[in-house]
This record gives structure tokens, C-alpha cells and sequence, in this order.
């Protein structure tokens, strides 16, 4: 199974990227997914299911640590297929 996760971190700074923003899409970047998109307000991803939950856990745990004060995010089904 595909899976696609939105997200975005919080508090927002427009002028510069605070430090639990950068982790996030560090995370998502460095995680064997595929069709990253990275933005200003939001970030995607796409990749099997067990890669996509592996990177969600990490981005969760390493924002949160990096001073993220909410993580909105969603994750949807995309297509069915290889499950890695």
C-alpha cells in the first residue's frame, strides 16, 4: 500500500525557518520516500506504507523535541502495491 503524509509544524516564522521545521523536512528528506515536496506552509511525501509510518514517527518525536509546539498532519492511502 502507497501512502501520502501532509504536515506542518508550529509556531510559524516567516522570516526565517525555526529549527523544528528544519528537523521535519530533514526527516521526510533523509527517509527512503518518494515524491518529497517541501514548502513554505506545507510538505508532502509519498512511499510504501511501512517507510511513510516509520518517517511520521520520526518527524513527530524530532520536531517535537526541536521545540515544535503542534504538528498538523495527514496521512492518506494513494494506491495499493509493495507495502516497503
Amino acid at each position: 500500500m502507497r501512502l501520502r503524509v501532509e504536515f506542518t509544524t508550529e509556531p510559524f516564522d516567516l522570516d526565517e525557518a525555526p529549527a523544528h521545521a528544519l528537523v521535519a523536512r530533514e526527516v521526510i528528506e533523509a527517509a527512503e520516500l518518494d515524491a518529497v515536496d517541501v514548502g513554505p506552509f506545507g510538505n508532502t511525501a509519498e512511499g510504501g506504507s511501512d517507510a511513510v509510518l516509520t518517517a511520521v514517527d520520526a518527524l513527530l518525536r524530532r520536531a517535537l523535541e526541536a521545540g515544535a509546539t503542534r504538528i498538523s498532519l495527514q496521512v492518506n492511502v494513494v494506491g495499493e502495491g509493495d507495502d516497503k
